[in-house]
């Protein structure tokens, strides 16, 4: 049996095994089968935690901190006040995601497409703690920092580490999405998907959702607060499933998930240059239907080399191969189904073999 502990986060617009419907469609696994389940059988210590669909990293991030402590979520004074809204959601005292929670839990946290910016946030949170937090009272152990030892490793699956061009291509005004040729039916489907994204504002500011996080400049901005730990296993797992068009442009292959195929066209088609001057050249349009492959490789200024099974190191991060799948085959596919089960126990496997390093100062590798 595996000493590590592994936490699965979903992403936008997901669920996890809080939520009722996780027991009719699992979301990881949904067209094959519990993942969490099957990988159990295997040996390894498996749990999908539930967060919300299209909240912000932070909020994502105080909301896994509760699961796994198994306390009520607190969001923070600083930060709810500057947000506008309310403090504290859930509480999970009775019902923790894991049935232990303390300095020799030893965690891999996988997150797939946003989930990935909440585990690496979430990494932070547990070792720095917020200033902000902590000059308000940090009433939660998360704000106070002091338990960057509790994360073993960081897996990022289909991850928009430095945005995504989805949501920065409809603010650029030198870019108009509608005049991007698309197939006649894929106009449906991406309406189905925006009504499925669609935020509830309720009152808070435009700054605490998902969607703004994911804005290059946003992610960009984030990823600079967030360290890379060197005594932290980074993975991550880019997705590719479009084809160069003689243009330079890029077209969704045949197969490719319907709900995604008028914005892979679009992001496929777009160049550009943020509001905040990051150029997004030729590199950006290569995509997996919702997330440049480029940005789902390692987050801006960090470390990182292509995987190499027999040479892996913490504080760098170990690049996969590309995945010729779509943004929904790492957690088996939407409409469609994907066998990722290999996929898993594979890394699952090569993660539980590395050694924990013991005897050294706890470094970190400013990002």
């Amino acid at each position: 049996m595996s000493k590590l502990t592994y936490i699965f986060v979903h992403g936008l617009s997901g669920w996890g095994s809080y939520d009722s419907r996780y027991q009719r469609m699992p979301y990881w696994g949904m067209q094959g089968g519990d993942l969490m389940t099957f990988l159990r059988q295997q040996g390894f210590s498996c749990h999908a935690a539930s967060v919300a669909p299209t909240g912000s990293a932070w909020d994502q991030a105080c909301e896994l901190y509760a699961q796994l402590a198994g306390t009520q979520v607190d969001y923070g004074k600083a930060h709810s006040e500057k947000y506008h809204h309310g403090r504290f959601g859930p509480d999970f005292s009775n019902c923790p995601l894991i049935p232990q929670w303390h300095d020799d839990t030893r965690l891999v946290l996988l997150g797939h497409s946003f989930g990935g910016a909440t585990v690496r946030l979430f990494s932070e949170l547990l070792a720095h703690g917020d200033e902000a937090e902590k000059e308000a009272g940090a009433d939660s152990p998360l704000f106070r920092g002091g338990m960057e030892n509790r994360v073993h490793s960081i897996v990022t699956l289909a991850a928009p580490m430095n945005g995504t061009t989805a949501y920065d291509l409809f603010s650029d005004p030198d870019f108009d999405p509608t005049s991007v040729k698309v197939p006649w039916w894929s106009k449906g489907f991406a309406r189905m998907m925006s009504r499925t994204l669609k935020t509830n504002q309720d009152g808070r500011s435009t700054e605490d959702w998902a969607s703004f996080d994911m804005h290059i400049d946003n992610a960009i901005t984030m990823n600079r607060r967030i360290t890379t730990f060197s005594h932290v296993y980074y993975f991550s797992v880019p997705c590719s499933f479009t084809q160069r068009q003689k243009d330079g442009t890029h077209k969704p292959r045949k197969g490719m998930e319907p709900l995604f195929v008028m914005r892979s066209c679009q992001i496929g088609a777009y160049t550009g240059k943020t509001a905040g001057g990051v150029e997004l050249d030729e590199s950006w349009r290569e995509n997996d239907g919702l997330v440049n492959t480029v940005s789902a490789k390692v987050p801006t200024g960090a470390p990182s080399k292509q995987l190499d099974a027999a040479n892996i190191v913490p504080g760098v991060w170990n690049i996969f191969p590309t995945v010729d799948g779509d943004h929904m085959w790492p957690q088996g596919g939407l409409m469609l189904k994907h066998d990722i089960r290999d996929f898993y126990l594979i890394t699952l496997r090569m993660i539980d073999q590395l050694q924990v390093l013991t005897g050294e100062e706890n470094k970190t590798v400013p990002v």
